[in-house]
């Protein structure tokens, strides 16, 4: 689908400071990356992704920052009838901003279970209007955009980056940063139990190193009864609980008596 001109100086007002937007003719663009491919190796890889309608954009930043900044530019638009639904398209049950009149009819045209109540128009159920990759009939667009459903997406699709001698592919670029931040914290967490586990000190490890060193050096002087100021207390404490236990085992001045009197 062809990109309308506001939306297209939208995009560059949005990119102005960061990166420039140049429309031309395909053609123009394959030839121009095939010779510019002389001064800059690999350039030529762009060529292949030269298709419809193409821009060019240029800017001073990474691939992946400049993926997110051009998926920012991206908008809503309503359908005109005709286009594929790039989702399934659904209507909700619930009241609409509409007064009664025509346009219940119109909606009941589309598909769409409308009713009056309680003086409103509202939707009786949840519809299913359109089917992903189904064309969107145009009476069904008209009811879309007065319930302000926009199914499009208008925007430009960055299918490849060059940066030093790369070409970086859409799906390469197409990256959720939630789930790298999230891989990433697992993947550390996984290299700093190890590191603890075989002993391997760093900035990382050295306090947790440190604290199983001194619960098994502490453990080892206990063992052992090797007194230290951090283990006197428990070695007395210990000692002290052996005397109370030996002391409940002893027999009593009434037991002594009984033996002696026999």
């Amino acid at each position: 689908m062809a990109i309308p001109a506001p939306q297209i100086q939208a995009m560059r007002k949005r990119l102005t400071g960061r990166a420039k937007l140049t429309v031309s003719k395909n053609n123009l663009l394959r030839i121009a990356l095939k010779e510019a491919a002389g001064k800059k190796t690999g350039l030529d890889g762009l060529v292949d992704v030269v298709a419809d309608q193409t821009a060019v954009v240029t800017a001073e930043m990474n691939p992946f920052r400049l993926f997110k900044e051009m998926e920012a530019t991206k908008t809503k638009a309503p359908a005109r009838g005709g286009e594929r639904a790039p989702e399934d398209l659904w209507v909700r049950e619930g009241d609409t901003p509409f007064k009664p009149g025509p346009i219940v009819g119109e909606l009941q045209k589309a598909g769409v279970p409308a009713a009056i109540e309680r003086g409103k128009v509202v939707i009786k159920k949840d519809k299913l209007l359109v089917k992903a990759g189904e064309r969107i009939p145009r009476e069904t667009a008209q009811v879309l955009t007065r319930l302000e459903i926009f199914p499009l997406i208008v925007g430009l699709d960055l299918r490849g980056v060059y940066e030093a001698g790369t070409v970086f592919r859409r799906d390469v670029l197409s990256v959720d940063d939630a789930r790298v931040r999230a891989d990433l914290s697992l993947a550390s967490g996984h290299a700093l139990n190890l590191a603890v586990f075989v002993g391997y000190p760093s900035k990382a490890t050295i306090r947790p190193l440190l604290s199983t060193a001194f619960r098994r050096g502490l453990a080892l002087a206990m063992e052992s009864g090797f007194p230290t100021k951090e283990s006197v207390k428990f070695l007395l404490a210990k000692a002290q609980a052996q005397a109370l236990a030996l002391a409940a085992m002893a027999p009593g001045p009434a037991e002594e008596t009984k033996k002696d009197a026999t």
